[in-house]
């Protein structure tokens, strides 16, 4: 069985991050997962900083990434929610829905809003999304090296190279995991 992991809107935020994770575990490495809840602070943070992006093909995006990865939405996890205490109440949420999912990670660039000591009552490790890229990469860097090359080809207009996808990917936080691509 995969790893099941939760993905927290700050790295489903950056396109070429979330492009990676969900390709990721679409590869099979991890089993990931999400809520409504959190595709909403997602699409509401890109329309929020990018007034002009197509509404349309926002929801086309979100449409595609719940394709992509099967069952990964979780659900019933709200009940949980006004029972946890963490640093940002507007947090619970993430923690409630990977209780409920049974996550082992919560994948989040925001560490100090999911402190380790409260975590780990529940079994769940908070990693940051260069840390969780690296011990994918550790664990099948092929896979990982494939899902760039994947984002690479994708990339249309403008055409993108594996350097275009691997400097997006340091843009977004992901400098050790880019060090380790690249010594491939």
């Amino acid at each position: 069985m995969s790893l099941v992991v939760l993905y927290d809107a700050n790295v489903l935020y950056p396109s070429t991050l979330r492009d990676l994770l969900i390709r990721i575990a679409a590869a099979g490495l991890v089993q990931a997962k999400w809520t409504d809840q959190i595709l909403d602070e997602v699409f509401r943070n890109v329309r929020k900083n990018r007034p002009g992006a197509a509404d349309d093909l926002l929801d086309r995006t979100r449409v595609l990434m719940v394709r992509a990865v099967r069952d990964c939405l979780v659900d019933g996890y709200e009940p949980l929610i006004h029972t946890l205490d963490l640093p940002d109440p507007d947090d619970r949420h993430v923690l409630a829905a990977a209780i409920r999912a049974r996550a082992q990670v919560i994948v989040t660039d925001n560490l100090k809003d999911f402190p380790e000591e409260i975590l780990r009552q529940w079994d769940i490790e908070p990693v940051s999304a260069d840390d969780f890229v690296s011990d994918q990469i550790g664990l099948d860097a092929k896979v990982v090296w494939s899902c760039v090359q994947q984002i690479a080809n994708s990339w249309r207009n403008p055409p993108g190279t594996l350097g275009d996808v691997l400097a997006s990917l340091e843009r977004c936080g992901l400098v050790q995991s880019v060090a380790a691509l690249r010594a491939l």
